[in-house]
């Protein structure tokens, strides 16, 4: 059974966003934002290269969680002050 703790939590949770065209293109963008400045950090060219931007392959794939994380972070602040 449900805690009765966890039921009066969960009354306080915001509505999860749905996904639109919106949604996609704010993650989208704030990966490519986050991509842009991996090329700023120390050495972005560790490891194997990734073979179209100046990037290695494991900073892309870094830059690109990130990218997700804070695109995240955006749409449930978005989502939570009623803009999306």
């Amino acid at each position: 059974m449900i805690s009765s703790t966890l039921l009066a939590a969960a009354a306080s949770v915001p509505p999860t966003p749905v996904w639109t065209p919106t949604v996609g293109i704010i993650i989208s963008v704030s990966s490519l934002v986050v991509l842009l400045l991996s090329t700023r950090i120390e050495k972005p060219l560790v490891g194997p290269k990734f073979p179209i931007l100046p990037v290695s392959i494991p900073t892309f794939v870094g830059a690109m969680a990130f990218g997700h994380v804070i695109g995240i972070g955006i749409v449930l602040g978005l989502t939570n002050i009623g803009r999306l």
